[in-house]
């Protein structure tokens, strides 16, 4: 373009110069000839420089209509790139329902486990209680001294200690009822009274699911954290962990409920629960792992 410019700007000076000497005096030895070609040659040289003026003017708007469609072109990219985020948000709200919707399942699917050994428990004990009635029933007590007390005779027990099994399942039914505060008086009596058995850790895993469920996600946190550090071997382990790291997050502690989650993932890989925690980082734009 600064090229075309310069060389109209000479050309036009050109132009003006032999105008000047064509309407200046003529010499004495210059004939009406010469005067009519050099007017001829001033008009052509005006003529090139108008023709060169529309060619600019040309050239000058179909760079403006260029720039245009840039614009233009610039402004649906813009759009675009602002409709995809938004699809990725709504994507990553529908992960985040399923991801919930999948946690739910699997502990239902956990409290069915737990109910089943409860009945194969009863179905134990019914047994044992056929064969201590048959063991009797074979072998009769003998007679009893008048004064002494009858074995079945004893004295009231002196605790009224809960069945376990029954105990923890109606623990289980009043959770899923929603009956929050009973359910809690429940899981803390197995706790109470059956601190070392396998139960335990699953009673103090469904008292932080209680808090969850009641957005008390503190509360939620300490229980789930019992779990991890006083019953590293239960079952409830890993969905523990995964309710703490969701807790965490829940409580905009982002740094720690991501790196509760990668633990889980490396700890337990092959769960459930470790796949729901892939998802969640994957959710996030985060790897699964830190490194």
């Amino acid at each position: 373009m600064q090229r075309i410019l310069s060389f109209r700007n000479h050309v036009l000076a050109g132009a003006l110069c032999a105008l000047l000497l064509a309407s200046g005096p003529a010499p004495a030895h210059a004939t009406s000839k010469e005067m009519i070609e050099l007017q001829t040659q001033v008009q052509q040289l005006l003529d090139m420089v108008q023709r060169l003026q529309s060619t600019m003017d040309t050239r000058f708007g179909v760079l403006q209509h260029l720039a245009e469609n840039t614009a233009d072109d610039a402004n649906r990219m813009k759009a675009t790139v602002e409709a995809l985020q938004q699809k990725i948000n709504l994507q990553g709200d529908a992960t985040s329902g399923k991801l919930d919707a999948n946690s739910g399942q699997v502990q239902s699917l956990n409290d069915s486990v737990d109910e089943l050994k409860s009945r194969i428990a009863k179905m134990d004990k019914s047994i044992q209680d056929m064969q201590t009635q048959l063991q009797n029933i074979q072998n009769p007590p003998s007679a009893v001294a008048p004064g002494t007390a009858m074995p079945g005779a004893a004295a009231p027990a002196m605790s009224q200690t809960p069945p376990l099994q029954e105990t923890f399942q109606a623990g289980v039914r009043d959770y899923n009822a929603a009956k929050y505060d009973v359910a809690a008086g429940e899981f803390g009596d197995v706790l109470h009274y059956y601190p070392l058995d396998d139960l335990a850790g699953s009673a103090q895993f469904y008292l932080g699911e209680i808090a969850y469920r009641q957005q008390n996600y503190a509360d939620a946190i300490k229980a789930y954290n019992a779990v991890l550090e006083g019953f590293p071997g239960c079952p409830k382990a890993p969905a523990a962990q995964l309710r703490k790291g969701l807790s965490l997050l829940l409580t905009n502690k982002r740094e720690a409920g991501i790196r509760e989650l990668r633990l889980l993932i490396q700890r337990h890989s092959q769960t459930p629960e470790a796949a729901q925690a892939r998802t969640k980082l994957s959710g996030m734009g985060l790897k699964p792992s830190a490194r």
